[in-house]
């Protein structure tokens, strides 16, 4: 891969280079694809990184990949140092469950931070007369293809109600890039979609039609986020997508960053204290990172044990205790 192969020549630039350059390490960051958010959060961070080079002689570089999944288990075998992932994909291959249980538990699998929220998005056409999440029985709705984050998700929750897909009048199996134009179609009432944002599909769906953001509340919800360390709540602003004027409540998952426990302590420190020290400048770099919050970034989401590195700029910058 391109990446691998400049790792190798700044490897070999650093043989040939003067002792002091020696001291100088590269790592590179799994995202995802170009077109995601995981790509540009990966570019951010390396970014921070680059621009306290001269503190710490560390060389970033983003690697665009197949994802969460694909991440973890770069970072297990080492391929990667860092890589971006869902916190719900982040505790599976942490605890060997899901996808992960042939493998087994990853014991070595450490937190960095947490990122931006990926909310479980419900967006149903205008006059299809739904508010809220329990509005969808008895409605054509696309559940999400098999894989997808969104399809796990909606059947967690459809579990949590006591609900079976025969609950709706159609359900359709359409992948994210699919479902907007079938919405606009009136070939559904309504699409689910875990993402952070914004997103450009849901801008899609709310441009192309009337259509609107639905409230994904209720005792239900506050459970799942109780029982489950990977899940979190989260608020879609009003006003970012048109006919959605108010904030929208649902839940879902975060984008996290992970590393490896083989991963030296003072290289997750440079990155931590590189990307927290400096968050007003960090938080412009991407609009998925607005109302980012620290504290909740060292401590929301992160099933996997903390990376000494990052535990100690937490404890040194008071945000965990």
């Amino acid at each position: 891969m391109y990446m691998k192969s400049l790792g190798a020549a700044v490897a070999l630039s650093m043989l040939a280079a003067p002792a002091m350059a020696q001291d100088q390490q590269f790592v590179s960051i799994g995202t995802g694809g170009v077109t995601g958010v995981y790509y540009p959060t990966g570019g951010a961070i390396c970014r921070m990184l680059a621009k306290t080079r001269a503190e710490h002689g560390i060389r970033c570089g983003v690697e665009s990949t197949g994802g969460s999944v694909y991440n973890v288990n770069a970072v297990r075998s080492g391929e990667l140092e860092f890589g971006v992932a869902q916190s719900d994909v982040q505790f599976k291959a942490f605890n060997g469950e899901g996808s992960f249980a042939e493998q087994g538990a990853n014991p070595d699998l450490r937190s960095v931070f947490s990122i931006h929220p990926e909310p479980f998005t419900v967006v149903a056409r205008a006059d299809a007369g739904i508010t809220n999440f329990e509005d969808l029985k008895g409605k054509r709705v696309n559940v999400g293809n098999p894989g997808s984050g969104q399809r796990d998700t909606m059947e967690v929750l459809m579990n949590a109600l006591g609900w079976t897909m025969g609950d709706f009048a159609l359900t359709s199996e359409l992948q994210a890039a699919e479902q907007s134009q079938a919405l606009c179609d009136n070939n559904i009432d309504a699409m689910v979609y875990t993402v952070g944002h914004p997103s450009g599909s849901i801008q899609e769906a709310t441009t192309a039609c009337d259509s609107v953001l639905v409230n994904v509340a209720g005792d239900a919800v506050d459970q799942l986020v109780a029982e489950h360390p990977y899940y979190r709540k989260a608020t879609i602003p009003g006003g970012m997508y048109r006919g959605s004027d108010a904030d929208v409540q649902t839940f879902g998952v975060g984008a996290t960053l992970v590393t490896s426990a083989a991963v030296s302590e003072d290289v997750v420190y440079a990155l931590v204290k590189a990307v927290f020290s400096d968050m007003d400048q960090f938080r412009g770099l991407h609009p998925a990172f607005a109302n980012l919050d620290p504290k909740e970034m060292a401590n929301d989401g992160l099933s996997a044990p903390l990376h000494p590195g990052a535990e100690k700029y937490f404890r040194e910058a008071g945000l965990i205790e």
